[in-house]
């Protein structure tokens, strides 16, 4: 028998972005020969299937939950269809699964079982964002999210920023969308005046907002990014 592939299925970055603006039409073929799925949100992962029009009625789809409460030892478990010969897709909740995601957790397992595995074209909030900031693309760290309590998140952007010099890096991190203005008016209080920053906000959809000014600059503007998806990019 014919052993089955793990497919990891791109999403789009927020719920207005359009399948067809952002996914190849490839990524709509393989979804309807995938009756079985490794998902962070069952929920939402069911919106996105019909969202791209599958075929297949939506309750005859086999969903397993992969999210911070999944048992570490039910994992491998997920792919024993494979086995048998069906391929299973991993879908996150937002983007390009494996990056920044749990979905790399199964590639690692999936990998470890000699299961071939397939990334499909989509969009990357991490590889968009670097792309418009003007940065370093060469030499760039993503950081994820950064310390919640404020004198721990002072003193890791002033370590991101000596990097910044010290490696010629680039450097990328994220916040809890609510708490984004926090982490501005901190980037704004703790960086050189000289120091650039990229604010790359809804990325993909209709009020996308990009931009790269000075920390200098950035401190005579006032934006709204409260509870919008935003990527931070510090460089010199």
């Amino acid at each position: 028998m014919t052993q089955g592939l793990l497919y990891l299925i791109p999403t789009t970055l927020g719920e207005t972005a359009e399948t067809i603006d952002v996914l190849p039409q490839k990524v709509n073929a393989i979804i309807n020969t995938i009756d079985e799925y490794i998902v962070e949100n069952e929920k939402s992962a069911r919106h996105f299937l019909k969202k791209m029009g599958i075929k297949k009625p939506l309750p005859e789809i086999s969903l397993h939950t992969l999210n911070q409460h999944t048992n570490s030892s039910d994992i491998s478990s997920y792919l024993n269809a494979i086995g048998q010969g069906k391929s299973i897709g991993i879908i996150s909740e937002a983007g390009c699964p494996g990056v920044a995601d749990p979905g790399a957790e199964v590639v690692k397992i999936a990998h470890e079982k000699n299961i071939k595995v397939i990334p499909l074209v989509g969009p990357s909030s991490i590889l968009l964002s670097m792309m418009a900031s003007g940065f370093n693309g060469q030499n760039f760290a993503f950081n994820g999210y950064l310390p919640k309590q404020q004198d721990e998140r002072i003193k890791k952007i002033k370590e991101l920023e000596n990097l910044v010099y010290k490696k010629n890096q680039t450097q990328l991190f994220i916040e809890t969308p609510y708490r984004n203005q926090h982490l501005l008016d901190d980037l704004l209080k703790t960086c050189d005046n000289k120091t650039k920053l990229c604010i790359a906000c809804d990325i993909t959809l209709e009020s996308e907002f990009i931009k790269t000014k000075s920390i200098f600059e950035w401190k005579k503007q006032t934006i709204d990014i409260n509870k919008k998806p935003t990527i931070f990019l510090i460089y010199k």
